[in-house]
């Protein structure tokens, strides 16, 4: 009985796997326990001597080198150590390697019929159980192959892009981005009445506190202007409880403010009151946009499901058109704002010298958030642009910003808390909030500057170009939550307009000067982002042309001129590496320049791009006749 089954075992394991080597990881198992009462008698390594014997002239010559089994290094490297250390002559090369070749191959077989022989004597004395044996070969083979895998955990993102993106290509499509407008009109009505309110609040205790300024020292003392200013202050306190600027305590804050002069003392408390009220507004803010999130994301697995079944007589109810806002007429200030975006140009350009590639640039003027804002009351286009949004969502056709941002990763100041206001406006139903991703990437900052910091400790960074690293990671030494020029960090959105990814692209004060070259950080991050585009599927990107967002006094005409050549040469080279990276896809690339920007120098810029991309000529058709 036991010789059957070690045959039948022997027979199934030949059949499933008749590579040599996986036969002999079979008799190693066989052996592993004997082995294990062994650990440390058994010699793993045996050594052999090649012989090798040749004729040089009339000398006739032997190599004799002792090998270790089993040979663990290359052929190949193994016999060019040989020629090299022994000095062999060049016309036994090839001898010599076929001969080494087949010498490590026959000893290596031999060894394994060596140990397979002794693991079926040991499989038929008994001393390995044929029970366990069997069980850790099978387990050892459905951990394997992919057959016996284990399912993946379903996940709930994942399976509701996939429930998303079917719906997106329906007819399903224009009530879902009628919905999400409502949900966005409700969450901009929100957002207005409180900013009217903080409007109020600050207007109406500056009127009082101007007011009681006026009195001090006729009718009113110093002790009088604290105790109105605490009244504001208090009012706002008792009502929301709300954590205040650093998480002050309320008695921490009157003992600062008790120091301050009456004036500032007022000022401080006026701004206190103001971030107290924005606390309770952020907050109620938060709830609703996950209320909405909640409720849009049931409301779409539910569509989905009922979708499935084609008896089902309230699909037409449920995808029926609601009535959106979207629709109406344009108010005439957004008309004229959306005339004054279109000063546009477009080209068709090829790259390459054999292999070429057509791509797409555009020259926008225009606000660099006019690509992430919803609009309340707008035209067709503005809805054909958000429908273009949502079905590339998940796609291999995104859409990618450039923003350029400080060194600080947070939304609280300049450009980014305009971009966290706009990206506030309408929920995001697939995406974590902007907040919790800079959070995440606050995190992986800290983690990066962890890492390098102790790698640095073992190898200290070699200045270069006569720069010294310690003046160049002086800020990061302060806060080593801080990023550097040219580095950046992603944030993903559905919620905008026209861009599903955001490249926050730090620069420093350098960008507005008129000496930086190609290899600035500035230009050196844009071609890292250009690389992650094409490594993720990110087939239009904007660009700042100028690497700025807004004029200054110092940027004249000469120095747009400069910048924009500069920056035109170096995308250009980095688009030709991008042949290399992708293979060739064709992109869009939008250079965008400040709305403040004059007519003159948009037209200026726009006839230096053809000077520096290969446009595609026409070619116009005559009749004869």
């Amino acid at each position: 009985m036991t010789q059957d089954v070690i045959a039948f075992l022997l027979l199934y394991i030949y059949s499933l796997f008749y590579s040599f080597e996986l036969v002999y990881n079979f008799f190693h198992l066989l052996s592993a326990e004997k082995m294990k009462k062994n650990k440390g008698k058994v010699n793993t390594t045996t050594e052999k001597e090649f012989v090798f014997r040749f004729r040089a002239g009339r000398n006739d010559c032997v190599l004799k080198v002792p090998l270790q089994f089993p040979v663990q290094e290359n052929v190949s490297d193994l016999h060019g150590r040989l020629m090299l250390l022994h000095k062999i002559p060049c016309f036994v090369e090839k001898e010599l390697k076929s001969t080494l070749s087949t010498f490590i191959e026959s000893e290596t077989i031999q060894d394994y019929d060596r140990e397979a022989e002794l693991a079926l004597r040991r499989l038929t004395t008994g001393e390995v159980d044929i029970n366990q044996l069997t069980n850790t070969w099978a387990k050892a083979y459905s951990e394997t192959t992919l057959e016996h895998a284990r399912p993946e955990e379903p996940c709930w993102d994942e399976d509701f892009a996939d429930v998303y993106h079917e719906l997106i290509h329906s007819p399903a499509s224009d009530t879902l981005l009628n919905l999400e407008h409502n949900y966005f009109v409700s969450v901009s009505e929100l957002i207005s009445e409180r900013d009217m309110e903080l409007k109020k609040l600050q207007e109406r205790q500056a009127a009082e506190m101007d007011k009681v300024m006026q009195e001090l020292g006729k009718t009113m003392t110093d002790q009088d202007v604290n105790a109105v200013a605490s009244q504001h202050f208090d009012a706002q306190q008792v009502r929301h409880r709300a954590d205040l600027v650093g998480r002050l305590s309320y008695k921490h804050c009157n003992a600062v403010c008790a120091k301050l002069h009456s004036r500032e003392y007022s000022r401080l408390v006026i701004l206190l009151s103001g971030q107290v009220l924005e606390n309770k507004w952020a907050n109620e803010l938060k709830q609703v946009t996950h209320i909405q999130k909640q409720e849009y994301q049931e409301w779409v697995i539910k569509l989905h499901q009922d979708m499935q079944n084609p008896n089902n007589s309230t699909i037409n109810e449920e995808i029926k058109v609601q009535p959106s806002q979207l629709t109406v007429e344009s108010e005439p200030g957004a008309r004229l704002y959306e005339e004054q975006r279109q000063l546009e140009e477009s080209f068709t350009i090829h790259l390459g010298a054999q292999l070429k590639t057509m791509h797409n640039l555009r020259l926008v003027r225009a606000n660099v958030l006019d690509f992430c804002k919803h609009r309340r009351h707008g035209s067709s286009g503005t809805k054909l642009r958000r429908l273009q949004t949502a079905l590339s969502l998940y796609s291999s056709s995104l859409c990618g910003l450039v923003l350029l941002v400080d060194n600080r990763v947070n939304s609280y100041s300049g450009i980014k808390r305009d971009f966290a206001t706009v990206s506030k406006e309408c929920t995001d139903f697939h995406f974590p909030r902007l907040e919790e991703q800079l959070e995440v990437v606050q995190q992986v900052v800290l983690y990066a500057r962890a890492q390098g910091s102790s790698k640095h400790k073992v190898q200290p960074e070699v200045p270069r170009n006569g720069t010294n690293s310690e003046d160049k990671n002086k800020n990061l030494e302060r806060n080593p939550s801080n990023i550097l020029p040219g580095e950046f960090y992603i944030s993903r959105h559905s919620n905008l307009s026209e861009v599903h990814i955001v490249f926050h692209l730090c620069v420093d004060d350098n960008v507005r000067s008129g000496n930086i070259t190609a290899r600035d950080p500035a230009i050196m991050g844009l071609r890292n982002i250009l690389k992650v585009c094409c490594t993720h599927d990110v087939t239009t990107i904007t660009i700042p042309l100028l690497l700025v967002h807004d004029m200054s006094e110092e940027m004249t005409i000469p120095w747009c001129l400069k910048r924009a050549e500069l920056v035109f040469k170096c995308v250009k080279g980095f688009m030709m590496e991008m042949a290399s990276w992708d293979g060739g896809i064709s992109r869009t690339v939008q250079f965008l320049v400040p709305q403040s920007i004059s007519e003159e120098m948009f037209y200026q810029l726009s006839n230096m791009l053809p000077q520096i991309f290969r446009v595609s000529s026409t070619l116009t058709l005559t009749s004869k006749r």
